[in-house]
């Protein structure tokens, strides 16, 4: 039996990012991935274009990765989001707030490569993959899990265990941790696509029925497109010719970025809203997707989940215990993220369910809340603040500041 002080269950986006920031503060660090990082199977570090707010950059370079990560990363500068086949639109510069970018987009692959090559080369993290946990026991001041790596069982013990494992959270499911779930009946078409124009760091939303259709700016010309549509729909689109469905998208986008000329993979992924009723138990903490997976509009998913990892850094840096499982330190990093990810759940999922509503009253009151933001710039600030991460109690590191320990 081994044993260490934290196990983090999940390599992926959340998971990776939560033992870089805490392999500072000095303590034995384990992941479970199941998953080799470098397979065209790993979930976590495909070809999905990442829109990492203001506030997560600052969270990623107070860990230490923004620095490797900055040059594969591309400056959003400005945001403009419409309704389809409505009148209005709102435009978010950063020159107006006195900023120089929003935020940037990475591609998960890239962002997969810089940290996976930190965690192996960081002495007091072990990664243990392909690996899977088949159980957990939570008793006194270990949590025990049993794992399976390539026919071999073994057990790890750990005084907190971090489920980090997404949606489908097994730990979370194998505990008995209750969750909310709600298909929205769409899913995601990503892909990156390159325009006749230079995106010039403008970033693209257009809210439809089916959900977001959105242009992101990315290295060189080329574009991340997330296209959420109908899931019924999502078959015949990544059945296209790349020319049908660069004029389906064209049709859909408009001709501000001039002609589609190449379009590349295709990937779908169902939509659906999933939520803990806990995010705390024993010695345990339920973190990023596992904790809420929530509708890409507004793309918040990854950036919650960095704000989840930078509060839990901050209040493990600041223990003057040395036991990170305490009862009260998980207490205090619960009660701080709560407003945060209910604030931020309510607005995905609310907006979702605005836009998709079929009532001509309702979009009557879409168009005047986009007329209203446009008009007002009180408004679109406070869009643009919420939007770059910045509500609530700040953590440190999305402040700029680096942990020390206590």
């Amino acid at each position: 039996m081994r044993g260490c002080d934290i196990a983090i269950v999940g390599g992926g986006l959340a998971g990776a990012s939560l033992a870089t920031a805490l392999a500072p503060l000095g303590y034995d660090i384990c992941i479970i991935e199941a998953v080799e990082f470098k397979t065209d199977g790993q979930p976590s570090y495909d070809d999905r274009t990442l829109a990492l707010s203001h506030s997560s950059c600052q969270i990623l370079r107070g860990i230490g990765l923004w620095e490797s990560l900055e040059a594969d990363a591309t400056a959003i500068r400005k945001i403009t989001v419409t309704e389809f086949e409505r009148p209005g639109q709102v435009v978010l510069d950063a020159v107006d707030m006195g900023l120089s970018e929003f935020g940037h987009v990475v591609e998960a692959r890239r962002f997969g490569a810089h940290v996976t090559r930190i965690l192996s080369n960081t002495n007091n993290i072990r990664v243990l993959c392909p690996a899977r946990v088949m159980g957990v026991e939570t008793a006194g001041q270990k949590n025990t899990l049993q794992i399976e790596s390539e026919g071999v069982e073994d057990k790890l013990t750990a005084s907190l265990v971090v489920a980090a494992d997404g949606a489908n959270s097994f730990v979370r499911t194998h505990l008995g941790i209750a969750g909310q779930s709600h298909d929205y009946g769409q899913t995601a078409i990503i892909c990156n696509i390159t325009p006749e124009f230079t995106h010039d760091g403008r970033a693209f939303e257009c809210l439809t029925t089916t959900g977001p259709f959105a242009v992101l700016p990315h290295t060189g010309k080329r574009c991340g497109l997330v296209w959420s549509v109908a899931s019924d729909q999502a078959e015949h689109l990544l059945g296209l010719e790349d020319e049908e469905f660069m004029k389906n998208a064209q049709d859909r986008f408009g001709s501000c970025l001039g002609a589609f000329k190449k379009v590349g993979k295709r990937t779908a992924y169902p939509l659906r809203l999933v939520r803990s009723i806990e995010d705390i138990g024993q010695r345990l903490v339920i973190l990023g997707n596992a904790a809420h997976a929530i509708h890409p509009v507004g793309a918040q998913g990854f950036n919650l989940a960095l704000r989840d990892v930078a509060v839990l850094a901050e209040v493990l840096a600041d223990d003057e215990h040395g036991d990170p499982g305490n009862a009260g330190l998980l207490h205090q990093y619960s009660h701080w993220r709560g407003p945060d990810q209910d604030k931020t759940i309510r607005y995905s999922d609310g907006l979702t369910r605005l836009f998709s509503h079929p009532s001509a009253l309702v979009a009557g009151f879409r168009s005047t809340g986009l007329l209203a933001h446009a008009l007002i710039p009180g408004l679109r600030r406070r869009l643009a603040i919420n939007a770059m991460g910045y509500r609530g109690r700040i953590p440190r590191l999305a402040l700029g500041e680096r942990l020390v320990i206590a």
